[in-house]
């Protein structure tokens, strides 16, 4: 079985996701990891030297290649991933989905200590920041809300979201 872990940025995916695979002993794979090392760059790197179309196209290939694995993983995804080409119809075909939602003042707080770290808020004031978020999160919504399970994960400590996963998918 293959969990895919769905969200905006700051949703907690990569957190969630670690503690998920250990509590449940599934492998772990962060596409977005998983593309790094193919290319030893990071993902900003790829963004400014390739392009977006070229990184969408690596992504969405990378991913191909993990949903065809016959393991027990915890999957997590980029933001955008889901976004693009036909990423989360081939998402739902392949494995559990599982959209981790938080509220726009949930994501502002944690992206406001995150901000340096994540190319595209880093060059965002403080005051611009929620707009920004709202404004992508009502494009992306659409695809999240495809997911199989939605978890809500505002005021939720990051081991009752993993054990409402859990209980969610009867593991």
């Amino acid at each position: 079985m293959i969990i895919s872990l769905i969200g905006y940025m700051g949703s907690g995916k990569s957190h969630i996701s670690k503690l998920l695979s250990q509590k449940i002993n599934f492998k772990l794979i962060d596409l977005d990891q998983q593309i790094i090392l193919k290319h030893q760059k990071k993902i900003s790197e790829i963004f400014a030297e390739r392009g977006e179309i070229f990184f969408r196209k690596e992504e969405k290939s990378i991913l191909e290649e993990i949903l065809k694995l016959d393991d027990n993983m915890v999957l997590s995804l980029g933001g955008g991933t889901p976004i693009y080409y036909n990423n989360m119809e081939l998402i739902n075909q392949k494995s559990k989905s599982v959209f981790l939602q938080a509220s726009v003042p949930t994501l502002t707080e944690r992206l406001l200590r995150q901000k340096a770290k994540r190319p595209l808020i880093a060059r965002l004031s403080d005051e611009e920041l929620p707009e920004f978020i709202a404004k992508h999160l009502f494009e992306r919504n659409t695809f999240y809300s495809q997911a199989n399970y939605t978890i809500n994960t505002n005021n939720k400590s990051p081991e009752e979201i993993v054990d409402e996963i859990i209980s969610t998918l009867d593991l």
